[in-house]
């Protein structure tokens, strides 16, 4: 009787450590459980479709929509300079747009968080308010403003600057000025973000050393910051690679790019691989043009620090 009661009261003691330490392993590995969400949602939500992408890509279907076999027919289809052009339309409107951004968006920055003062918060608000209205409603608002009798033209009219209207619609002048209204954004919340945390005890040791304004900016200030200056690159070009509403709607559609003809290709179910196959080739591309951009970016961290000898006057 002894014995049993001994061996029931070992079991009892047995599960309740094994419960102790299940539920110590729990906690332990709670952290890593929670911060793996992202990678779990990364994996169906971007690897999952990249490779059925791809899959689709490379098979041929029957009429009835069935495997039918593997082929490469799709890719031959579109490697004619056609659609070359294409991908380069798409390239010079991201590299072009992430350019002007960071043109504007750098300075911007920059006034806001040295210069905004008490006003730094509103303009902050001022430069995110527009994000509250649908996209749709910005382009036809931009619509009264390009058009033949809008207010540009009406206030260039009145000044005496121009005799007739200005085409301002349908023209790359259009895309552009509606990219960078969009997108800038994007380039300047991660600088804004860069700036505020930025240490000011360095710019006024820069001065103190001897250095003028331009070569604290140039070897403190931007170097700094680049990892922002990159994150808002990278923000607004690779968006701007498969934009296409803006070019259809403010460029009449003059040019087509990635975004359009993927479009078209898969609205009609006969075609709808080729456009698959095109996205792609146009991935492929976009990383292409990321990779020769982190070493572009490189280089010129470099320069700026003090690589090479124009750097250092």
């Amino acid at each position: 009787m002894s014995e049993a009661l001994s061996s029931q009261l070992s079991l009892h003691v047995k599960k309740e450590k094994n419960q102790s330490s299940f539920w110590k392993r729990v906690k332990k590995e709670f952290p890593f459980a929670i911060g793996s969400t992202p990678f779990i949602w990364q994996l169906f939500f971007f690897y999952l479709p990249l490779f059925f992408l791809i899959t689709s890509s490379v098979i041929k279907l029957s009429q009835a929509g069935h495997f039918e076999t593997f082929t490469l027919e799709h890719f031959r289809t579109i490697f004619t300079p056609t659609y070359f052009h294409v991908i380069k339309n798409s390239l010079s409107l991201a590299f072009f747009t992430t350019s002007i951004c960071l043109i504007i968006g750098f300075p911007l920055a920059y006034s806001i968080v040295f210069h905004g003062g008490r006003l730094k918060s509103l303009l902050l608000f001022l430069l995110i308010i527009p994000f509250w209205t649908n996209f749709i409603l910005h382009i036809y608002a931009w619509f009264f403003v390009l058009e033949k009798h809008g207010f540009i033209n009406s206030l260039l009219l009145s000044t005496g600057l121009i005799s007739d209207p200005i085409q301002f619609l349908n023209s790359y002048f259009s895309i552009y000025l509606m990219m960078v209204y969009f997108y800038l954004p994007f380039m300047v919340l991660p600088i804004f973000s860069s700036l505020e945390r930025f240490d000011h005890s360095l710019l006024e040791a820069s001065l103190d050393l001897g250095a003028n304004k331009r070569q604290t900016l140039r070897r403190i200030l931007i170097p700094v910051s680049m990892n922002a200056i990159k994150s808002g690159i990278y923000l607004v070009f690779i968006p701007s690679f498969g934009e296409f509403v803006i070019p259809e709607l403010m460029g009449g559609a003059k040019d087509l790019f990635i975004g359009n003809v993927i479009s078209l290709f898969v609205m009609d179910y006969h075609t709808a691989p080729i456009g698959i196959a095109f996205t792609v080739i146009s991935v492929v591309a976009l990383l292409l043009s990321l990779i020769v951009l982190q070493f572009g970016l490189k280089q010129v961290t470099k320069l700026l620090i003090g690589g090479t000898s124009w750097a250092k006057s």
